[in-house]
C-alpha cells in the first residue's frame, strides 16, 4: 500500500498544552484505525471522526497523509517501548527473564495476544519506499534497547567477548515477531511463550561460564597447633 505524498520535514512540536493534546489526539486516533483496518482503509476523515477533529486543526500538525503516518510508526514504537519498561534495564541473566515475563503479562491479558503494532505496519507497508525505511529504524531502536541491556550483561562478565549484543538482540526481536504473529494468529499465548524460551535458551550459548577453578569450592585450611 503506496502513500501518494511523502513525509515532509517535520514540524515542531505545538507550544501549548492544548495543541499537543490535539496533535496527541489525532495520532493516536490513527494509530487506533490504523492497527485496526490497515494505513490503506484509514482516511483522514476516520481519523478525524474519531479524534473530534477539525480538517484545520490537522492541516495544521501534518501537511498530508503521509505527514501523519510517518508520526503513527513513532507513536506505535513509543507504545511499545511503553509496554516493556523493564528492558531500558536489564543488566543480568534476571533482568533477561524479567522483561520476558513482562511481554508474556501484556499478551496474556484479556483480548491478547495482540498483533504488534509495528509488525503489522511493515506487512503492509514492506514495499513502501516512503515508509519501509522508517519502519525499519523504528525496529532499530527497539533492537538498540536490548542490544544496551545485552551489553551490560557483557560489560560485568556475563556474556562471552565473542558475543555481539547488537546482532544477538536483533534474532531476539526477529523471535519475538514470528511468535507474536503465531500467538496471534492461534489466539494462544504459547507459541509467543515457545519462542521467547528458545531465544533466551539461545542466548545463553553465550554466557561466559565460570571456569574450573572458580566453579571449585575452596576448601578451609587446617589449622595445626603449635607445638
Amino acid at each position: 500500500v503506496s502513500v501518494s505524498a511523502r513525509p515532509s520535514a517535520a514540524r515542531p512540536l505545538p507550544v501549548t498544552e492544548r495543541g499537543r493534546r490535539s496533535r496527541a489526539a489525532i495520532i493516536d486516533a490513527a494509530a487506533m484505525l490504523m492497527y485496526q483496518r490497515g494505513v490503506g482503509l484509514t482516511t483522514l476523515d476516520d481519523v478525524l471522526a474519531a479524534a473530534g477533529a477539525g480538517k484545520s486543526q490537522l492541516y495544521h500538525y501534518f501537511d498530508s497523509k503521509a505527514d501523519l503516518v510517518a508520526a503513527v510508526i513513532e507513536r506505535q514504537l513509543e507504545l511499545v517501548l511503553a509496554q516493556q519498561p523493564t528492558l531500558e534495564h536489564i543488566d543480568s541473566w534476571e533482568g533477561i527473564d524479567g522483561w520476558v515475563k513482562g511481554v508474556l503479562a501484556v499478551h496474556s491479558a484479556p483480548g491478547g495476544p495482540f498483533a504488534c503494532p509495528l509488525g503489522t505496519m511493515a506487512s503492509e507497508l514492506k514495499n513502501d519506499k516512503t515508509f519501509a525505511p522508517l519502519l525499519d529504524a523504528a525496529f532499530r531502536r527497539w533492537e538498540a534497547a536490548l542490544a544496551r541491556g545485552l551489553q551490560r550483561i557483557q560489560d560485568r562478565g556475563g556474556l562471552v567477548a565473542e558475543a555481539d549484543p547488537t546482532r544477538l538482540a536483533t534474532a531476539v526481536i526477529a523471535a519475538l515477531q514470528g511468535g507474536m504473529l503465531l500467538a496471534r494468529v492461534r489466539g494462544d499465548v504459547a507459541p509467543l511463550q515457545d519462542t521467547l524460551a528458545s531465544a533466551v535458551v539461545q542466548l545463553h550459548q553465550w554466557e561466559r561460564k565460570p571456569t574450573t577453578r572458580n566453579r571449585r569450592a575452596r576448601k578451609p585450611v587446617k589449622e595445626h597447633p603449635a607445638r
